[in-house]
């Protein structure tokens, strides 16, 4: 492709009201560029609003009805014609009127008569660079694509890999993996309902601060990988001494995320120390991702506390246990009582909502509760359309 081929894409608008300049300009132009007038103010702004929209104005200034002025401003405040290059072309070249053009955004002043070369050489310059601005921000909106792209692939990824881990401690607990799909939708319905609350809002008005005790919720158990396999898969009642064991797996839980964080903080040390490869540096890891780690300690070591300080494995009360905690005993409790389990069979729905019920105060927070009775339907509903497949209850009772 010649250069005049490559030019002729590009289309430059003049606009005059004297028929012989447009004549005079579109005759310079055209071996180079593909040209189209406009007569007036007002039609220039209907062509500089459709297809082919043009990639430069050449802007008469003195027209009768709406002057070059007025039509560089209207064209400003438009979206689709805001980056389109102006350059007036006019006979009034005292400094005044020139500064006034420019300061309304007008990118060049070519005073007339029009020399040939001069208007060629300036017609090009800007073209040129308004191609240059195009390259730059398609190659940014690439880029802008680019990195959101990568972001949602490393969130599937995240979410994925989280899910995966979660779900290896519930099938030691010969758990289903929906009982994850339903805590994590009862904690979601239960803070939006709550993130007005007085008690709640400065931690739940934040729809990342949810979403990030949403998708920590899954990992409440992830301690029981470490709980040997007589204990955690026996199907009768625990004695004593197994259920202190069991009881391990909140410790065992927030020591291994514990670990988790620490590493990343070591990793620093060592990266600040030039010990590390740029590749594997902690600093990929966000404030928010070591965030989302302190709400899975949280969540991981906090959901067997109870209100009244009677839980485990700290005995906190109130509100010395955290919220995503809170959030997450009622959800499990009513979880657990509602599903059968290799150990026991189901509650009724009246039995459980009962249970919650007498729990306030003493179990569980007590304005949690009230919010969980308020949002019952919505909560049932979600146990409804998580419900675990027949065979998978089925095979769960004959392990």
């Amino acid at each position: 492709m010649t250069l005049s081929e490559q030019r002729i894409e590009q289309t430059v608008l003049v606009v005059d009201d004297t028929k012989e300049n447009l004549n005079v300009i579109g005759h310079l132009l055209r071996p180079f560029y593909h040209v189209r007038v406009a007569n007036s103010g007002a039609r220039a702004l209907e062509i500089a609003a459709s297809l082919p929209q043009p990639d430069l104005i050449l802007l008469d200034v003195m027209m009768p009805e709406m002057d070059g002025y007025q039509v560089l401003t209207i064209l400003r405040q438009q979206d689709e014609t805001r980056e389109i290059p102006v350059i007036f072309v006019t006979a009034m070249d005292d400094d005044e009127n020139e500064e006034h053009g420019l300061a309304l955004g007008a990118v060049d002043y070519i005073s007339k008569p029009v020399k040939p070369m001069l208007l060629l050489a300036r017609v090009k310059a800007h073209l040129e660079l308004k191609a240059s601005r195009d390259r730059l921000a398609n190659q940014n909106a690439y880029l802008d694509a680019e990195v959101y792209r990568r972001t949602l692939e490393n969130e599937v990824i995240k979410d994925f890999s989280l899910h995966a881990l979660a779900s290896l401690a519930e099938k030691r607990d010969n758990e289903t993996g929906n009982h994850l799909h339903r805590t994590k939708s009862y904690i979601e319905v239960l803070m939006e309902h709550l993130k007005d609350h007085p008690r709640f809002a400065s931690q739940l008005t934040d729809p990342e601060a949810r979403k990030r005790i949403a998708k920590a919720a899954p990992l409440h158990d992830i301690g029981k990988v470490g709980i040997p396999d007589g204990i955690l898969l026996k199907p009768g009642k625990l004695t004593p001494e197994e259920f202190e064991i069991m009881k391990t797996h909140a410790t065992i839980g927030v020591q291994a995320i514990d670990d988790a964080i620490k590493s990343v903080s070591r990793g620093r040390e060592k990266e600040a120390n030039g010990f590390m490869p740029p590749i594997m540096s902690p600093h990929l890891f966000s404030a928010s991702a070591l965030d989302f780690l302190e709400v899975c300690k949280q969540i991981a070591g906090g959901h067997h506390e109870k209100w009244d300080g009677s839980g485990y494995p700290l005995g906190l009360m109130g509100e010395q246990i955290p919220l995503p905690a809170r959030l997450m005993a009622i959800a499990d409790v009513f979880d657990a009582l509602i599903s059968r389990r290799h150990y026991k069979l189901a509650h009724s729905l009246e039995d459980t909502i009962a249970i919650i019920s007498e729990g306030r105060g003493r179990h569980f927070d007590p304005d949690i509760v009230d919010a969980f009775l308020e949002m019952k339907d919505e909560i049932v509903a979600i146990s409804e359309h998580f419900s675990d497949p027949e065979e998978d209850v089925v095979a769960l009772a004959e392990d």
